[in-house]
């Protein structure tokens, strides 16, 4: 079965999830996507990753309960074990999502649809969240059914929305509006066409020098994780790294000629 389908628009990758009739992540779509952005960020030519759902209504509905409940069963050791793998296995969800994370190029989710669990993780480790006003459900609804976002959501979601907000969404399990996630922050923008606008976005960044967009990512990413003094170190470092870059170069030089404003570079 296949999960993932790719196109390229512009400098632009789409990565579209589907897994139907429900749209629910599994390892195996884990697998495939993991698969799909890795191509995204090696290829020196895509610019932007935008991660989407290709069921109508649905971004990722959550990820399969039936998988974590064997996982549960397993870990409980009422399964039987199974044979050690001759060769590691594949990265999956967590790999993805730290991924996501850790790309050197901007990722955006256009979120058309229901966005739980799972998949609002997955949207929390992309830089930027475009959502459909009309989106019935977005959150971490874990703690229903006994368990917590084990996804990156217990340390993302604080980092978007404070800490008081985030206790409340993860503990209560509660899940919001497209219209409210823009609301508290969960989102950047509402779009009829969550995707359509993605890809403007992403069109921005074909005009920019990727290695300024790399370092602007990793340092922001880094930031509330060290101390003031290191990041600004790090920080200074960097820049100087970036000025000797052709990107930086030229668009410095561009820039700087009679008659031009940076505003509207």
């Amino acid at each position: 079965m296949t999960f993932v389908t790719t196109r390229r628009q512009g400098g632009a990758v789409v990565v579209t999830f589907a897994n139907p009739p429900r749209g629910t992540m599994t390892h195996a779509g884990a697998v495939e996507t993991y698969a799909a952005v890795k191509a995204g960020v090696d290829d020196p030519a895509v610019r932007c990753i935008v991660i989407t759902g290709g069921l109508e209504g649905v971004f990722i509905r959550h990820y399969d309960v039936g998988e974590l409940s064997a996982a549960s069963n397993a870990f409980a050791g009422s399964a039987a074990p199974r044979p050690a793998p001759s060769e590691p296995p594949a990265p999956g969800y967590l790999e993805l999502v730290d991924m996501i994370a850790a790309a050197p190029k901007p990722v955006i989710a256009a979120i058309n649809g229901l966005c739980m669990g799972g998949g609002f993780e997955l949207s929390l480790a992309c830089d930027l969240r475009i959502a459909a006003p009309g989106v019935e459900a977005i959150g971490l609804p874990e703690t229903r059914v006994g368990i917590f976002p084990g996804g990156g959501g217990a340390q993302r979601l604080p980092r978007v929305v404070g800490e008081a907000k985030a206790l409340e969404m993860i503990l209560r399990g509660l899940v919001v509006t497209g219209e409210e996630a823009m609301r508290i922050g969960l989102v950047h923008e509402l779009a009829a066409d969550p995707l359509a606008r993605a890809l403007e976005i992403a069109a921005e960044f074909e005009t920019r020098g990727a290695e300024g967009l790399a370092y602007a990512k990793r340092l922001t990413r880094a930031a509330l994780d060290r101390p003031l003094t290191e990041g600004l170190a790090d920080e200074r470092r960097s820049f100087a790294e970036v000025l000797k870059t052709p990107s930086a170069r030229q668009g410095l030089a561009a820039s700087a000629q009679p008659g031009v404003r940076i505003e509207q570079a």
